[in-house]
């Protein structure tokens, strides 16, 4: 794609990077193919490659965007299939990540809007506010009908029926390896998560300790910033990965890690991306440590084997790629194959690389679009006859678990179970 910028505009390293990624777009299409939206919608600018020619509009002629513009961009729910489909690897998340961020800084957004994104900024990433939040969606479920905006009664809908207490786990503390030592790692807790299901963390630990690993939970780590990061927030999402990032640095400066592992997907997503979100920063080159070392569950656990599995029963697993491991972070395999190991009957639903609707926040925001896309993913999950669903992400598990009677569990709780761990909760009544 040819570009006409100027070189004040590429003086911005935003803009640099935004240049390089549309000059790598070819036009060709392949990308509309596997694009959630534009399954849903079927509106050429709700495509990647019709978003890249309102990006390109916008950010060439140093225009403050208007409604349509904004409008099409704010439906894109950076799920990356664009970017596993792309022939010419076009890197369509640092572009839409720089388009949001400039939307931030030049369009002023209806009061409702802002009054959402800021409430949200400022709930979602801080598990205490959120719990209480959570809380107060219950109490209000029944008035939900009296909501005029279908995004506050998505809100009132995303609280589960049992809000966990705290988990002590989450705690700043290390937990001893089970035998001998093998690995030292740093679990990143999460925010949401640890309002929304606190199992996650706890059988990621023993699922760790009985492989071989110290596992740390850093002091002052929370937040990845990704809930921020994706509604064009960059002041707030780099605050909050910096104070990781200072975290992390602390640990290995200390007795050191060989890795950092991150059972959410979507954050994991984000922690990978530290090094270019911090690029030119004084932070630079600890983010670009952090970076490195950072690992999905599942790529810990294939790295160290996995244990004899005889505690659990062969279910039927219907297994969920989650968008943002799968295109995000490119792990496709491990996931499945340490469930096979594990000795479950693994099946994958038909377009497994669509969307689930969930994609951080966007599942309120874009309450319509994420409701016909939840339809479609509990379908031909459900198609399978799976005795259980997993999944990576807890965005996803939360999605999915609403519109299906199927348990849904996370893969590491399915790991936990099958080499020593308790059944999991939501198995409890399966």
């Amino acid at each position: 794609m040819q570009t006409n910028f100027t070189p004040a505009q590429l003086a911005d390293p935003g803009t640099a990077r935004a240049n390089e990624i549309l000059r790598s777009c070819v036009h060709c299409g392949f990308c509309t193919a596997t694009c959630p939206t534009y399954k849903v919608l079927g509106d050429e600018l709700d495509s990647p490659r019709g978003r890249i020619y309102l990006i390109k509009d916008m950010l060439e002629n140093s225009k403050v965007p208007d409604a349509k513009t904004v409008q099409h961009i704010d439906r894109c729910l950076s799920c990356l299939s664009c970017m596993t489909t792309c022939p010419s690897g076009v890197h369509y998340m640092h572009l839409v990540d720089h388009a949001r961020e400039y939307i931030e800084k030049t369009y002023r957004r209806p009061l409702g809007e802002r009054a959402l994104r800021w409430l949200l900024a400022r709930i979602l990433p801080y598990p205490g506010r959120f719990r209480l939040a959570l809380a107060g969606a219950k109490l209000a479920r029944p008035f939900r009908r009296l909501l005029p905006d279908a995004r506050l009664r998505a809100m009132l809908d995303m609280a589960p029926k049992h809000i966990p207490p705290p988990s002590l786990n989450d705690r700043p503390q290390v937990f001893p390896a089970e035998g001998a030592r093998r690995k030292r790692v740093a679990l990143l807790i999460g925010c949401a998560q640890r309002a929304l299901n606190t199992d996650i963390n706890d059988a990621t630990i023993r699922l760790l300790r009985r492989h071989g690993c110290e596992v740390v939970i850093p002091r002052g780590v929370g937040c990845c910033g990704a809930l921020t990061h994706h509604m064009g927030k960059t002041g707030e999402s780099h605050a909050m990965a910096a104070a990781n990032i200072r975290a992390l640095m602390a640990e290995i400066a200390g007795d050191g890690l060989d890795a950092v592992v991150i059972n959410t997907s979507g954050c994991g997503t984000t922690v990978k991306d530290y090094g270019h979100m911090f690029k030119g920063d004084a932070l630079a080159g600890d983010a670009a440590r952090v970076a490195g070392l950072a690992r999905d569950i599942t790529e810990v656990m294939a790295d160290l084997g996995l244990a004899d599995a005889t505690h659990a029963p062969p279910l039927r697993v219907g297994y969920h790629a989650a968008c943002s491991l799968q295109h995000g972070q490119q792990i496709r395999s491990a996931p499945k194959e340490l469930l096979a190991a594990a000795g479950f009957t693994v099946l994958e639903p038909k377009d497994s690389h669509i969307c689930c609707g969930s994609a951080g926040t966007y599942n309120l925001m874009q309450p319509g679009i994420s409701a016909e896309l939840k339809r479609l993913k509990v379908e031909t999950l459900e198609a399978l006859t799976p005795e259980v669903i997993s999944a990576g992400n807890i965005g996803c598990m939360m999605q999915i678990g609403s519109g299906t009677g199927v348990p849904v569990v996370h893969t590491a709780e399915l790991l936990d179970w099958a080499t020593g761990g308790p059944r999991p909760r939501a198995l409890s009544g399966a």
